[in-house]
């Protein structure tokens, strides 16, 4: 990367959202068609879909109603642009399209940052190919995983409190699960299973199955195999189920006693949730990418 791109990048992520020189200086350096305006430019386009996503996961929450007002909605909105423009332009996310996109109606080259490829896709129990945010920065959250959680989150909430297990939680098991919903488990010709945490449908379920072909680690190696799944009618049904089995089941009893990101993933790996060997580190990843969401949105 040259030092021109490098200050770019700098001044980029020091920006604010506020800012009422930005328009003009993009519009100046769009004139010349360059790959650093072009890219640019998507960041913008992706920060204002984040901003909608953040705006829609905040009218999701509760109010109390005894400090809102036209001032804290102001503060809020502003507050929500500067996330939305910190959280946008990160590798593999929506910019990166957006940024190919012109690139090609402009007879630009792609540059490294429009070919970055998305996270590596990889298999635990109960999942037919759950990706893991190995790829992105520690705590970073791209579009898809915020319109993922935007998507689940009033379900979530609704759960967490009623079973006690974190909202956050349970969208960064169900986000990591289903490739923040691109490989969800499908049924026979395609039907919805609605099932978001890769349960399988054992010699007691008595519900309606989804087989599907998985991908399951014995000693560390991955094996392919058809397994049956549990399919619910909706996906707060798949949050009801997942809350039900970690608070009644036994052999989950020491992830109830967690708090952290990081033990709650832990207590799962070792109470046999998946037998990814990596699984706690991936799944400690997608929960802290929806606790900065979610914090966002606060």
């Amino acid at each position: 990367m040259s030092l021109g791109a490098m200050q770019s990048n700098a001044l980029r992520t020091d920006a604010l959202a506020a800012d009422v020189q930005s328009l003009g200086k993009l519009k100046a350096a769009a004139d010349k068609g360059s790959a650093e305006s072009i890219q640019e430019a998507a960041r913008q386009f992706e920060s204002l879909f984040m901003k909608e996503l953040l705006k829609s996961m905040r009218e999701a929450t509760l109010k109390s109603g005894m400090l809102d007002n036209a001032g804290s909605d102001l503060g809020s909105d502003l507050l929500d642009q500067q996330f939305a423009l910190q959280m946008s332009g990160q590798a593999g996310g929506l910019s990166s399209l957006i940024a190919q996109q012109l690139s090609r109606q402009m007879g630009q080259a792609s540059t490294a940052l429009d070919t970055q490829p998305p996270p590596a896709a990889t298999s635990v129990t109960g999942s037919p190919v759950a990706t893991s945010v190995a790829g992105a920065p520690a705590g970073s959250a791209s579009a898809r995983q915020a319109a993922f959680v935007a998507q689940h989150a009033a379900a979530a909430q609704r759960v967490a409190q009623s079973s006690g297990i974190p909202a956050e939680f349970m969208l960064g098991q169900a986000g990591h699960e289903t490739g923040w919903g691109r490989q969800e488990i499908k049924g026979e010709g395609g039907a919805q299973s609605f099932n978001l945490f890769g349960i399988k449908a054992g010699g007691q379920w008595r519900g309606k199955v989804a087989e599907t072909t998985t991908t399951e680690y014995v000693n560390g190696v991955a094996e392919k195999r058809v397994e049956k799944f549990r399919a619910y009618d909706s996906y707060e049904e798949s949050f009801r189920d997942y809350a039900r089995l970690i608070s009644e089941s036994p052999r989950y009893a020491k992830v109830r006693q967690t708090q952290s990101a990081e033990s709650f993933a832990s207590a799962l790996q070792q109470a046999g949730y998946a037998t990814d060997p990596e699984y706690a580190s991936k799944l400690s990843r997608s929960i802290n990418a929806t606790l900065q969401l979610r914090r966002a949105q606060a």
